[in-house]
């Protein structure tokens, strides 16, 4: 997309107006439309705009029919391709529209002066366009298309009604009665079927045609029509072929006029987009005006046409007392906004629409509008912003000249500030001498002295209210503004005795340059004393080491502990350990802590050692011989 319709959000405005037009190439023709360079076509642009806005206002309508795929069904019939009845209707309709527009212009023709020129011209094909109406009626071919048609449709009804006749004798003889699904007749392609249940489609004689979904029903042509079925058959394909005949008939009438079709198409659709930039300016309650090549810009209330709550008019001069104009002002003030209107406007009125405006305005028709505004960071090509706008000026420096207007926001901004200021100056100054007429905003105070030094340059600002702390978006040319940086700070809720200081350093230099001791922050540390145990056996802890609970088995007061966790001992860091319970709430008074960490078939074994279970020593006594046999010892004991 041209940088020029995106950073103006002129693609919108196109979008606006495509939604306007009537035909698929209509829409596609105001996708490709460019801005006019040559004064006469913008102005005549602007006439049409102007004549058909009359029309709309009169509330008088423009007959467009079949307008909406004529370019695709012409592109069909160019191809050879035999258009079917509906299309042929819709092509009828289409040359039956051109008539009415042609007398409709006429009509008006001296409200209408120049969209009566362009109809006027138009060819009339009434004798192909009653041709289409007299062999198609309600959107099928009609009997009296050709002879041989009214007679195979005539031998059809014949056919079909001795079918049907035979069908209904079928579905009331009684012993049929219990094998019909259902007592009808039911069509089925070209074939005229009986439902009969499935149990019975081996004792009805005939042909299956067709089966339903669940098996239940099968749809069945009885023996006793499949002579007539046959006919009928033959009758249809002779109808098809018969009908083909006349639509190819008519479709070559058509083709034989292509070039008078073509005609028509380009005229209907000329109208069709002028009509829908008509409706546009009028939903923009725009004005015509004036149209120079002199660079000459007068803006009476304008308004940015996407904008459209709370918008501040803006009256705007440029190219006659001056031919640069450099804005100053508040961040929000509306700036960029004036850069934009401007821009748009001039770009509305190039392509041929009205603009948002009160009369008195006066637009120029340039060679170029170039733009360089918003971020022009690019990060796949290593560009900051910067750099970005500095690559984007080259390459208009490189292309201005005469009849071009050149809108920047915040030149040389992003870089130091004496280097962007002075950077600046020299692009302003190269811009001018190459003859372009320049708008371009700052917050450079050497860029504001420049435009109010310089005798072919104006200062303008943003006016703001001090005592409210807001901005007015209104431009006031003339007067230098600020950047109203507090204001912002405040509006962003910074505090206020920091403003206040800022506002004191604004006009006082004397900034707080003395170092600051900070004291020094004492670290707590949490030393374990050696002697004293912090943990006791069956405390409950939390391992940091291991994410898991665990219990405290051994603490003797050093760096380290020694925990029960998955039926193992481990020594870890004290550190790593953390109090989650104490024992003395876990477990009651007397409680045998030991047991905490031994398996219970083990404390029982114990239990049955000590009160001298004869099964318990025995077993001792296994294990004992068992060792001493590994070992190789000869004992008579065992």
């Amino acid at each position: 997309m041209n940088p020029t319709i995106y950073h103006l959000q002129f693609d919108q405005i196109k979008k606006e107006v495509k939604a306007r037009a009537i035909g698929q190439y209509s829409k596609r023709r105001i996708e490709e439309m460019t801005f006019s360079t040559n004064l006469q076509t913008v102005k005549s642009r602007q006439e049409e705009t102007k004549e058909a806005r009359f029309i709309l206002e009169s509330h008088q309508h423009v007959p467009f029919m079949g307008l909406t795929r004529i370019d695709f069904l012409t592109e069909q019939m160019k191809k050879g391709m035999v258009l079917t009845p509906a299309e042929l209707i819709e092509y009828a309709d289409f040359l039956r529209s051109s008539r009415m527009i042609r007398k409709f212009f006429e009509k008006n023709q001296y409200q209408t002066p120049l969209l009566f020129s362009y109809s006027k011209n138009m060819p009339e094909l009434l004798t192909v366009e009653e041709l289409i109406y007299h062999h198609i009626t309600n959107q099928k071919i009609s009997n009296d298309a050709s002879r041989n048609l009214r007679k195979i449709r005539k031998q059809l009804q014949l056919t079909e009604k001795e079918i049907q006749d035979r069908l209904v004798k079928f579905l009331r003889h009684p012993h049929n009665k219990e094998m019909i699904q259902e007592e009808m007749i039911v069509q089925k392609g070209d074939h005229y079927t009986i439902p009969i249940k499935a149990s019975y489609k081996n004792r009805v004689s005939g042909t299956i045609i067709e089966q339903s979904n669940r098996g239940m029903t099968v749809f069945i042509e009885p023996t006793a029509v499949e002579k007539a079925s046959a006919s009928y058959q033959l009758l249809k394909a002779e109808e098809i072929a018969e009908e083909y005949q006349i639509l190819a008939f008519l479709t070559g009438a058509l083709a034989e006029e292509v070039q008078a079709i073509d005609l028509i198409v380009e005229t209907v659709t000329r109208l069709d987009i002028i009509f829908a930039r008509g409706k546009y300016s009028r939903d923009l309650q725009g004005v015509t005006p004036a149209i120079n090549k002199s660079e000459y810009i007068k803006i009476n209330q304008g308004r940015h046409p996407l904008l459209v709550k709370n918008v501040v008019p803006l009256d705007f001069e440029l190219g006659e007392n001056y031919r640069g104009l450099v804005i100053t002002g508040a961040n929000a003030g509306g700036k960029t906004v004036v850069l934009k209107t401007v821009g748009l406007l001039t770009l509305m009125a190039m392509f041929g629409l009205q603009v948002p405006a009160e009369k008195g305005t006066e637009l120029a028709v340039f060679d170029e509008v170039y733009v360089d505004m918003g971020d022009q960071q690019n990060l796949a090509n290593a560009l900051s912003t910067f750099s970005g706008h500095m690559k984007n000026i080259a390459e208009i420096l490189r292309k201005v000249k005469r009849h071009t207007l050149v809108l920047i926001d915040e030149i040389g901004s992003g870089t130091q500030p004496n280097e962007g200021a002075a950077l600046a100056v020299a692009i302003m100054e190269a811009m001018y001498s190459q003859g372009a007429l320049l708008v371009t905003t700052t917050h450079y105070s050497e860029v504001k002295k420049y435009a109010n030094d310089h005798e072919d340059f104006m200062p303008a600002a943003m006016a703001f209210d001090r005592e409210a702390l807001k901005p007015k978006y209104l431009l006031q040319v003339g007067a230098t503004g600020e950047s109203q940086a507090l204001w912002i700070a405040k509006k962003m809720k910074m505090s206020s005795m920091l403003i206040q200081q800022a506002q004191y350093y604004i006009h006082h230099k004397d900034y707080q340059i003395k170092k600051k001791e900070f004291p020094k922050i004492k670290e707590k540390t949490n030393r374990v004393n050696p002697v004293q145990s912090l943990f006791s056996k069956g405390d409950r802890v939390f391992s940091t080491i291991h994410q898991k609970e665990s219990l405290i088995y051994e603490d003797t007061g050093d760096e380290t502990v020694k925990i029960y966790l998955g039926k193992e001992f481990l020594t870890v860091p004290r550190k790593r350990v953390v109090l989650k319970t104490r024992a003395e709430k876990l477990y009651p008074q007397d409680y045998d802590l030991d047991s905490l960490f031994t398996d219970f078939h083990i404390r029982k074994w114990q239990k049955d050692i000590a009160r001298g279970s004869k099964k318990a020593h025995k077993q001792l006594l296994k294990e004992a011989c068992e060792r001493k046999v590994r070992k190789q010892v000869d004992d008579k004991s065992c």
